[in-house]
């Protein structure tokens, strides 16, 4: 329970701080309105965070969280390939409508120069663990093929996400991820079709 608890008041402050960052902006927005608005204390806050650039690195949470929403929603019957372009579909509609351009561009430029964890990386978060579950699924189903490995299918789709968000983050948002990502997607990974 208690970690059921930790994780709500950790949730909190970061879903507050991202709605706040994408309404303000980053450079606008306080820890005192951090706080505010996830009705947290401000000890709660900086138990889990060291000021408000330690947010910065927390949007992962944020699509894990989507993810986990969306693995209620999947249709157990869709066929893999489609269900891994929809979840695509689905992130990226969260990211063009409740990310700041600004704050991702500064999450994957502090991706780069990190020395310690690169969060987007970490294969025990639940986006890993979803696309892993679901390209085994599809071999399994034979809708994807077998002589590629589970997590060498997994890399080249997280790739293929990120390459897109970065690309979109180098032309400042001036197209569509959503509508670009609806095309690309699948012809990046169609050849994992069998």
């Amino acid at each position: 329970m208690a970690k059921r608890r930790t994780r709500n008041t950790r949730g909190k402050i970061i879903e507050a701080a991202w709605r706040l960052f994408y309404r303000q902006g980053y450079d606008d927005t306080t820890v005192e309105e951090i706080i505010e608005e996830s009705g947290t204390s401000r000890g709660s806050f900086y138990h889990y965070f060291e000021g408000k650039d330690a947010l910065l690195t927390t949007v992962s949470f944020l699509f894990d969280q989507k993810y986990e929403e969306l693995m209620e929603r999947m249709d157990p019957s869709m066929n893999r390939f489609d269900l891994l372009m929809y979840l695509n579909r689905e992130l990226f509609a969260m990211i063009e409508n409740s990310i700041s351009l600004d704050l991702l561009a500064r999450l994957y430029s502090s991706q780069l120069v990190t020395r310690g964890d690169k969060h987007l990386l970490d294969h025990n978060r639940t986006y890993y663990k979803l696309l892993r579950q679901i390209v085994l699924q599809g071999q399994e189903r034979g809708e994807l093929r077998t002589d590629v490995t589970v997590n060498e299918m997994v890399r080249v789709y997280a790739l293929c996400e990120r390459a897109l968000i970065y690309d979109w983050c180098l032309s400042e948002g001036s197209y569509s991820l959503l509508q670009f990502s609806r095309t690309m997607m699948p012809m990046f990974f169609r050849e994992y079709r069998s």
